[in-house]
């Protein structure tokens, strides 16, 4: 096969991948972020410490997390069916690639937060701040830095994820590797497709690393003022109460 045969080939499946895993990966930050911080908070000495819910939503995530995705794609395709009318495609391979996606992501965004100084947390509930605003305002923000290396490390295992959809008809570049490169004994396009999935992983993961640094220096995990500044507007109304007293 040659390259002009091999071009339109690989652009299509590269256009296949990054449409797959940007899905995906919106799907599992919408799902998995709060299911993360869920856990953080509902295990013991949490905000909202129940530790009935706790075990049952760790042992659901544990459970999808530890379902090899080839054995997942098969026991969703009827779910699959139902959803988007196929089987077969990108748009197909999307739900599979999402739900197993969610609780990878969950149970690192529960890491990231877990590392958040609970100073900090004390400080805004002695403001009088409630669980949504510990949330919104401390241990998102705080754990921010740590949250994008898990979207990038959630990104690059979706690519591997994707690639495995390939041998069902998802498309992609594993679907090429697959059905030209293996079955048609096709290996220069094979190691081409191999080529252009490392490409891929090494600048999605120096976007990420990069960004993850720039969140740090810039505020992430650099101490209570800057968070607690955020509050100030409950302030005046203890001044005014110490003065009348």
């Amino acid at each position: 096969m040659t390259w002009t045969q091999m071009r339109p080939l690989l652009e299509q499946a590269c256009w296949d991948t990054l449409y797959m895993v940007g899905w995906s990966t919106l799907i599992a930050v919408v799902g998995g972020l709060p299911l993360g911080v869920l856990l953080v908070l509902t295990d013991r000495g949490g905000l909202l410490q129940n530790l009935v819910a706790n075990k049952v939503i760790g042992q659901v995530v544990n459970i999808a997390r530890s379902m090899p995705f080839i054995i997942l794609m098969v026991a969703l395709m009827n779910f699959t069916r139902s959803l988007t009318g196929t089987t077969i495609g990108r748009e197909a391979a999307i739900v599979p690639l999402a739900i197993g996606a969610i609780p990878f992501f969950a149970r690192l965004v529960e890491t990231a937060v877990r590392e958040v100084d609970g100073g900090l947390v004390e400080a805004v509930q002695a403001m009088g701040g409630n669980t949504w605003t510990v949330v919104r305002k401390v241990l998102v923000p705080e754990s921010l830095p740590s949250l994008v290396s898990s979207t990038t490390t959630t990104i690059v295992a979706l690519i591997g994820y994707s690639a495995m959809a390939g041998t069902v008809g998802a498309g992609g570049l594993g679907d090429i590797a697959i059905r030209y490169g293996y079955q048609r004994f096709e290996t220069d396009l094979m190691w081409i497709t191999v080529g252009i999935l490392a490409v891929v992983i090494s600048v999605i993961q120096f976007a990420g690393d990069y960004a993850a640094r720039s969140l740090y220096r810039r505020g992430g995990r650099s101490g209570s003022a800057p968070k607690l500044r955020l509050l100030k507007a409950k302030e005046p109304a203890a001044a005014d109460i110490s003065k009348v007293a």
